[in-house]
């Protein structure tokens, strides 16, 4: 099992190193070439398009997920979904964000709040020296538009879960970052919608699959999309996803789990992944995921509740299908669910069946680790062959943002603008979604503007699940207390619940899992965490904390 990390990288680190870490790649040419250490970008660094690339990558590397939680790498993103009622983790990092307890201390807070300043500090450095680099005019600019891109996505993820914080657009002094202030969210936000705009004009719509990876138009869009939703502009929302429509380059991909493997990766659904490759730059997601008798930790518990929102094959939700068996809940199921969750004594994975029966000797059963195992794994990124990707070396890219959430945030937006819904409108959008072959759920039929609603906000959940776009959605839907202030449910454990004794269970029999008592008008924004606010007095804290 997994122990955790502590991070404390702190403003002050990442404002005065951010110059020499990008310059030090360059050294690697010839190690016989020396040049003082403390001359390293002046002397050598900041000249050439080749310097400029290095520069480019480490703006990039934003770790494997054992370096630190931030807004990119598969571990924290499956976190971020956990965290808005879809599941638990073993250790408890999504619970302490949920349950009442967080606090300006804990560490997983420093490391996404640290982690974003870091990758920030690398954008800054990047664009105060890219001027002095002799190379292509329209190569640069492109390159100026990725960085751009990259540190809005940094900052609106920084004031969507923060709320006011450091605006930093350049390099600064020790002194200087020691004395900043928090900025509001909206000045925050309004920078991220000019550098996303900016952006959009100068990127390419898409990139070559040689460069997959690199931000797009379409990457900027989408972000500037999600910004806007969020500020609840919707008509300038539609208009960022339909100018992505409108490329008609994009799709979506007839297959669904390949999405999530290497098998998918140069799929033309996938607008905006975080890049790994197996051996090189590899990361450990599936260490996580994986269950301990393939050897992993299979560390996140889904939550039953999750699994509830699957509807049957006839498009009904599971209180309202005739092929809804309570017996056999798993039956008659969207395929999403059999593709998301690995549920017991039903998926096969490289010819063996998972089992998380309680009582049995099965590595995987759920008496193994009491109180913190709901007996649902995490099927979704797991590669069925283990050459591929293993458990402590995987190379499977983890999608960001897929056309699928372009197509479905244009239709919400559509709907809370009050603009008319007809069929068309939602064949060119969640039928889309939901006809892919590999889903093939019934077309969405109704107009109706409160009941599509219900369906689109249900779609969202299942399409993406563990993506790390839950917390997002229940953030801007208000909706973050009442997902989290219930009682979870675990995996079924019995068809007969009045005369079972082994685990306590509801009236259905399903396993009585975890509760949370998230702190409403408090714990929707995180805290500010007290290493930064050690170093800087003039850091103010969020309500509550």
């Amino acid at each position: 099992m997994k122990k955790e990390i502590k991070y404390n990288m702190t403003m002050k680190a990442w404002c005065i190193v951010g110059l020499l870490s990008l310059a030090i790649p360059a050294c690697k040419k010839d190690l016989l070439d020396k040049q003082p250490l403390s001359s390293i970008s002046d002397a050598t660094f900041w000249k050439t398009s080749n310097d400029a690339t290095l520069a480019l990558n480490g703006v990039y590397d934003s770790g494997s997920g054992f370096t630190g939680y931030n807004f990119w790498c598969g571990t924290s993103m499956v976190n971020l979904d956990l965290m808005a009622g879809n599941g638990s983790e073993k250790e408890a990092i999504p619970d302490h964000f949920t349950d009442g307890t967080l606090s300006p201390a804990y560490s997983y807070v420093g490391s996404y709040y640290s982690q974003a300043y870091a990758q920030i500090g690398r954008c800054n450095n990047f664009l105060d020296h890219i001027g002095q680099v002799t190379m292509d005019a329209t190569a640069k600019n492109v390159m100026i538009a990725e960085v751009r891109t990259i540190r809005a996505y940094d900052y609106f993820n920084l004031a969507l879960y923060f709320g006011d914080v450091p605006l930093i657009q350049h390099l600064l002094t020790v002194d200087q970052a020691n004395s900043v202030t928090r900025a509001p969210k909206n000045d925050v936000w309004t920078f991220c919608e000019a550098e996303l705009k900016a952006a959009a004009t100068v990127l390419p719509a898409s990139v070559p699959d040689a460069q997959q990876g690199h931000m797009t138009a379409a990457s900027a869009l989408a972000i500037l999309g999600r910004l806007q939703m969020a500020e609840k502009k919707w008509t300038e929302a539609a208009a960022s996803y339909k100018t992505i429509m409108d490329f008609n380059y994009y799709v979506i991909d007839p297959r669904y789990r390949e999405l999530f493997l290497n098998a998918g990766e140069l799929s033309k659904e996938v607008i905006m992944s975080m890049q790994y490759i197996k051996d090189t730059y590899n990361h450990a997601l599936l260490q996580y995921l994986t269950p301990e008798t393939w050897g992993g930790w299979h560390q996140y518990s889904p939550f039953n509740e999750l699994a509830k929102e699957f509807e049957c094959t006839d498009g009904k939700t599971i209180d309202q299908s005739p092929l809804f068996d309570k017996n056999n809940p798993y039956n008659n199921r969207d395929p999403r669910l059999d593709f998301t969750l690995m549920i017991s004594d039903r998926t096969v994975l490289r010819g063996t069946t998972y089992s998380a029966k309680p009582g049995t000797t099965k590595a995987d059963r759920l008496d193994e680790y009491p109180g913190v195992w709901s007996g649902y794994s995490i099927y979704k990124f797991i590669e069925e062959d283990p050459a591929v990707g293993t458990t402590s070396n995987d190379g499977n890219n983890f999608p960001l943002i897929r056309y699928a959430e372009v197509l479905l945030g244009y239709l919400e937006s559509k709907i809370e603008s009050g603009a008319p819904i007809d069929q068309a409108l939602l064949d060119a959008t969640i039928n889309k979604v939901r006809g892919r072959a590999a889903v093939h759920m019934p077309a969405v039929t109704t107009t109706d503007p409160t009941a599509l609603r219900a369906i689109l906000r249900r779609e969202r959940r299942v399409e993406f699940a563990f993506e790390g776009i839950r917390y997002y959605d229940c953030l801007r839907w208000g909706i973050l207390a009442s997902e989290n202030n219930k009682q979870f449910t675990g995996m079924k454990l019995t068809n007969t619940p009045a005369t079972y004794t082994a685990f306590p269970v509801d009236a259905d029999g399903y396993y009585i899992f975890k509760k949370r008592n998230f702190v409403a008008g408090k714990n929707e924004l995180w805290p500010i965490p007290q290493s930064e606010r050690d170093l800087n007095k003039n850091l103010t804290q969020n309500p509550g904390y």
